[in-house]
């Protein structure tokens, strides 16, 4: 029973004298508060930690490559990102009927589970592309439930946390998973040579246990009823949820914003191909992976903290940085024929657009919690990702064209989209004082 420690952590992190400041959530919400923080906080950090252990970037990319199916590959990262955001409005239209939502998550975070064991059987039972195959199908199911999990959890969140305390959750999450993903990075793959099958085939069970104990830690959120829709049927109402794009000229802005800032997700991988044409080195991609994790764990605090205070604020500064890095990339690049001369060069600029990126993603998942209440906070999420799910299918599309000429010229193009992303985002209106 989690009890006055808990309160007086809140307290302490909250920075106010009873921690119980409410914003836009019922009175009888608001006592649970400090419980619920901490509920939501350890299920989110065992969340990232599992996604750090089945990255399609790392693990599962080696993975395919090790049971012979290489040319499976360049579907990791698709499925991963937009399988998960495209089906959003039909598993709304189900989410938003019932009144307590942490069903829908906890049903998520198992079937990841579930999932994550099928890959371990995948790659220990068969070899091939037998093997490959099933392990693309678990992916496939993997990213359906977290569809559900993305859904529910900014609403429960909504209905859970006050409005100037979401920033520092999901900041506080980041950050003590990107610590914890520092030190597994260091335990589990700093000079072990070419680990076998049944290392990564233990790997992935462990993955699967984190999310069974989020989804445990996750039931005991006291999450109270909210509004319900209507009975008509999941695939009317979720063609029916499109129409908030044309009807609704602040989410149709937001989501416009949000699609011009893929450019700090996108430009990533190009940051690692371009360090590995300079020095293809085995401690190089090392660097990248501690990079990325020491940027969660020293900015996602800073910024959840700045984004309690203006999410939109957030969003602009870290387009902001994201576009510059790219634009700065580019054309130092193109003056240096791709050929920096520094081996700590692309690095260090992956290190920077990690910060970055961090910013843009936590700025625009508060900021989307905070435009919206009851069940347009629903709509809203499934709307925008099933949207930026597809867009970011064309986009992929689009950039592995234009890497066809070069990669300076992905990395040009996707840092001016950034820009045209900073100045759309200074143009949205701010929600979190509202």
């Amino acid at each position: 029973m989690l009890g006055k420690p808990t309160d007086q952590l809140y307290a302490l992190i909250a920075n106010e004298e009873d921690a119980r400041v409410c914003k836009d959530i019922p009175e009888e919400a608001c006592r649970e508060v400090p419980r619920n923080f901490f509920l939501i906080l350890a299920s989110n950090v065992l969340t990232k930690l599992g996604d750090l252990l089945i990255s399609p970037k790392t693990v599962l990319a080696w993975l395919l490559s090790a049971v012979g199916a290489p040319a499976l590959v360049a579907w990791l990262v698709p499925i991963r990102e937009s399988g998960s955001m495209v089906p959003q409005m039909v598993i709304a239209a189900w989410v938003r009927r019932k009144p307590v939502r942490k069903g829908f998550w906890i049903l998520g975070s198992f079937g990841q589970a579930v999932s994550v064991v099928a890959m371990a059987g995948s790659i220990w039972f068969y070899e091939g592309y037998v093997a490959g195959g099933g392990l693309i199908a678990a992916l496939v199911a993997f990213s359906l439930s977290r569809g559900f999990c993305s859904v529910a959890m900014k609403d429960v969140q909504g209905k859970c946390i006050p409005k100037t305390r979401r920033g520092r959750l999901s900041g506080l999450a980041t950050t003590i998973g990107g610590t914890a993903t520092v030190v597994l990075t260091a335990l589990l793959f700093w000079d072990r040579g070419d680990p076998g099958i049944g290392f990564y085939t233990v790997l992935l069970l462990l993955a699967a246990c984190l999310w069974l104990i989020a989804g445990v830690l996750f039931a005991f959120i006291q999450e109270h009823e909210g509004e319900t829709g209507g009975g008509d049927s999941a695939m009317r109402q979720a063609f029916c949820s499109l129409s908030l794009l044309q009807n609704d000229p602040p989410f149709r802005h937001f989501v416009i914003t949000r699609a011009l800032l893929l450019c700090s997700a996108l430009a990533s991988p190009y940051f690692v191909v371009m360090a590995q044409k300079e020095a293809d080195s085995d401690w190089l991609l090392g660097a990248f992976l501690l990079a990325s994790s020491l940027a969660s764990s020293v900015s996602a605090s800073f910024w959840g903290w700045m984004a309690d205070a203006s999410s939109r604020r957030v969003m602009i500064r870290g387009a902001g940085i994201a576009s510059s890095v790219c634009l700065a990339v580019g054309f130092i690049a193109l003056m240096a024929g791709e050929i920096t001369g520094g081996v700590w060069f692309y690095p260090g600029a992956f290190f920077v657009l990690s910060i970055a990126h961090a910013g843009v993603r936590l700025g625009r998942k508060t900021y989307l919690v905070d435009m919206a209440g009851g069940n347009k906070r629903t709509d809203y999420t499934a709307v925008s990702n099933t949207v930026i799910g597809v867009l970011l299918l064309v986009t992929g599309g689009i950039t592995a064209l234009i890497s066809l000429v070069s990669d300076i010229a992905v990395i040009l193009t996707l840092g001016f989209m950034g820009l045209a992303g900073t100045l759309s985002a200074l143009r949205l209106r701010e929600v979190t004082t509202d």
